[in-house]
């Protein structure tokens, strides 16, 4: 092949990959907006109007119709023309079921769980590992408190600033967490914090947020870390001891988790 084929060829791929990567970007960004749109609706939230969408997808509201008419075509949005509102749709119950299946550990957890909500009073969360951050997967609320917190499943957490996160900075692999290296050689004291959650498998957050408090303990299965099981409450209700009776509960629950996941791996082999 001559020397200017050689270029013509060699300029074509690099004007097809351009081609390519044009294609992409903008079917990537749909794809993060239809997720941040399905992502609006809550328990306290599961109805929402177009204005709405709207208004937190910071964006057209031609714009907000089409991706919710998208959306209702594969049955991930209902609409109600009685309201005007949306809801998710039925679509979602199918993933939610298979997103279950595919975290056995989800029906474990559940009973011990709200167990632990009534035995303390406060909100117990479960999170797993994402690749980059944890994410919540079961909140139980039902607590008795006039003021209590509540967390959504999906949320994704700070791995350096939430006791979760944490936990799981403390017993991943190191490059496991992207840029938790980087947050080690910055923060001496980070790495003292995460010493003494593996020496005693428990997390309490530092930067008390609005009057919230998280304790972290971790769910471990044939030694290796699985998820996080946390308590969410106020300052006022959740001490900041990790000898506290409420830090002793949890972490004898998510040591009872460990130990039943242990003993389905076993049976499994």
């Amino acid at each position: 092949m001559s020397r200017a084929a050689h270029d013509g060829a060699g300029s074509t791929n690099r004007r097809q990959v351009r081609s390519r990567r044009r294609e992409t970007a903008p079917s990537i960004q749909s794809v993060e907006r239809a997720a941040h749109i399905l992502s609006f609706f809550t328990t306290s939230r599961p109805r929402l109007t177009l204005s709405e969408l709207t208004a937190r997808l910071g964006m057209s509201k031609a714009t907000a119709h089409r991706y919710a008419m998208a959306l209702r075509r594969v049955n991930l949005l209902r609409y109600d023309p009685n309201t005007a509102e949306y809801t998710l749709g039925p679509q979602v119950l199918v993933l939610a079921a298979a997103a279950r299946a595919g975290l056995p550990i989800l029906t474990i957890a559940g009973p011990l769980m709200e167990d632990l909500v009534r035995e303390v009073n406060e909100t117990v969360v479960l999170s797993v590992w994402d690749g980059e951050a944890p994410v919540v997967v079961r909140a139980d609320d039902g607590t008795d408190r006039v003021i209590r917190v509540s967390m959504r499943p999906g949320s994704r957490l700070d791995p350096f600033g939430s006791a979760q996160g944490r936990v799981f900075c403390a017993f991943l692999p190191e490059p496991s967490v992207p840029g938790l290296p980087e947050q080690l050689g910055l923060s001496p004291k980070l790495r003292t914090e995460l010493a003494a959650i593996r020496e005693g498998h428990i997390a309490i957050n530092v930067s008390e947020y609005h009057g919230v408090r998280t304790i972290a303990a971790p769910v471990f299965a044939d030694g290796r870390l699985i998820a996080v099981m946390a308590l969410v409450g106020t300052t006022s209700t959740l001490s900041e001891s990790t000898s506290s009776d409420a830090a002793k509960a949890l972490r004898a629950t998510a040591e009872r988790l460990s130990e039943i996941r242990g003993k389905d791996n076993a049976e499994l082999d």
